[in-house]
């Protein structure tokens, strides 16, 4: 089958131009002005932006927490993802304390197998880090699983400590594999959330109140110097107060080998929503939780300034009437986390490219090439070049629509942005040269993702 995409304007990470894509099978055959080619089907882009797929890597789908399960599966979460402009996700499997991390891999695998209907990878958490657990390591990266995730907090749960961070970054320093954080004292937490129960404290926004911005700053600080002390780089995940972000910025430009990631949350949405009536600020229980409206410039500004170098969603869904309300009486029983799979790139080009804080191309570098060359996809995705994968989107710049919950196709009963119009919104979407949207329809197939074997960085 061959695909020529006529008259878009064609945008990368390094510019923006008017060309023809010729497609041809799953892979892209040409990209060139007025393509002298003949197509099976010819699509008229004329007035449209041509852009490489998203790639979200920042995902929880088919994920177990507490005595629950989050609302999207690999079915629903790729193509909800797929109608919001994204081809390509990473998602996280969860290693069970004393268990291997092949098993959880294996586990996750048997999860996406037969149901996703885009391409994904995984990362892997770790829990237990034991000598058996870095050769484990070496072999993952060596299998496409390149990158592991710690966590500075949840005690108990999979909270590790500095020596197992210490370890999983100098051996991600020789195996080309890369450690992502997740950066909040857990210690300090726990601390507070123990005094806001005994004081009778328990609505949804003392989630909020229990994890203030230096909890996490502090942390940030800490994950930064022991890579640095490590000869390692270190990728801190969701990103969501200034005070972070100027511990990232510090290093940074003392030539540290920091990355970063936000999301939307943390650019659209504040604290104020914590008092919303009722238990509707349950809404927005996730961690690291909204901050103070002051904070959202800091990270436009450090988006813009390469700073922060990727926007993911942490899609983490929860239905309110049955899940969410698991903790109508003690904020910490609340399932944590929130939808954004499908809102992700619509958001920040309304947001970000028409109010003028982001370019165009910057807008794709940081939803997809920056996500395909930080996390070992790239050249075969987050770019429009002969060779690469067929992962397209044919954008319309003006087109409005309004984010609800009747309308999303996400399995949660709320939409964080309920109510808010956004221009600028999918009009096609191909995923390795197969439509998975077209005309507001999924024409794709669940099961027809593949998983995303990634390469190691240089060590």
């Amino acid at each position: 089958m061959r695909t020529l995409i006529r008259h878009g304007t064609v945008v990368t990470g390094a510019g923006a131009a008017v060309a023809d894509v010729l497609v041809d099978g799953e892979r892209i055959a040409q990209v060139g002005a007025q393509l002298a080619a003949t197509a099976d089907r010819t699509v008229d882009a004329a007035g449209k932006y041509v852009l490489p797929g998203g790639i979200d890597v920042h995902t929880h789908l088919d994920m177990p927490l507490g005595d629950t399960v989050t609302a999207d599966d690999f079915e629903s979460g790729t193509i909800a993802a797929a109608f919001g402009g994204t081809t390509s996700l990473v998602d996280f499997a969860v290693q069970d304390r004393g268990r291997p991390m092949r098993e959880a891999w294996e586990t996750w695998m048997r999860k996406a197998e037969g149901k996703a209907a885009l391409d994904y990878g995984f990362h892997m958490i770790v829990t237990d880090l034991t000598a058996a657990g870095l050769e484990e390591m070496d072999e993952l990266v060596a299998e496409g699983v390149t990158t592991f995730k710690l966590f500075m907090a949840y005690p108990g749960r999979l909270m590790v400590d500095d020596a197992t961070i210490f370890r999983a970054l100098r051996r991600t320093a020789d195996n080309g594999g890369m450690v992502l954080m997740h950066a909040e004292n857990g210690g300090v937490i726990e601390e507070l959330v123990a005094r806001a129960r005994a004081e009778g404290r328990t609505a949804p926004k003392y989630h909020a109140l229990t994890r203030p911005p230096r909890t996490e700053a502090e942390a940030t600080h800490r994950a930064i110097a022991l890579a640095e002390m490590a000869g390692a780089p270190v990728y801190i995940v969701h990103v969501s107060c200034a005070e972070a972000v100027d511990e990232i910025a510090a290093a940074r430009a003392r030539g540290a080998a920091v990355l970063a990631e936000t999301c939307p949350q943390y650019l659209f949405l504040s604290e104020e929503r914590y008092d919303e009536p009722g238990f509707e600020g349950a809404k927005y229980v996730m961690s690291p939780p909204l901050r103070p409206r002051a904070g959202q410039e800091r990270l436009w500004r450090a988006l813009a300034a390469d700073e922060l170098q990727v926007v993911a969603t942490d899609h983490c869904s929860f239905r309110m009437k049955d899940q969410k309300a698991l903790g109508r009486d003690d904020f910490t029983r609340i399932p944590g986390g929130a939808p954004g799979i499908e809102t992700r790139m619509s958001l920040l080009y309304d947001g970000g490219v028409r109010a003028g804080r982001i370019s165009l191309t910057r807008f794709v570098e940081l939803t997809a090439t920056n996500p395909a060359k930080l996390f070992g996809l790239y050249p075969r995705k987050g770019v429009i070049a002969a060779g690469s994968d067929a992962d397209l989107v044919v954008w319309d710049p003006d087109r409005e629509i309004t984010w609800s919950a009747a309308t999303h196709h996400m399995r949660v009963d709320y939409n964080p942005y309920e109510g808010r119009v956004v221009r600028g919104t999918p009009e096609a979407v191909w995923s390795r040269g197969r439509p998975v949207v077209e005309g507001g329809q999924f024409v794709g197939r669940a099961g027809a993702g593949r998983f995303l074997k990634r390469a190691p960085r240089a060590p």
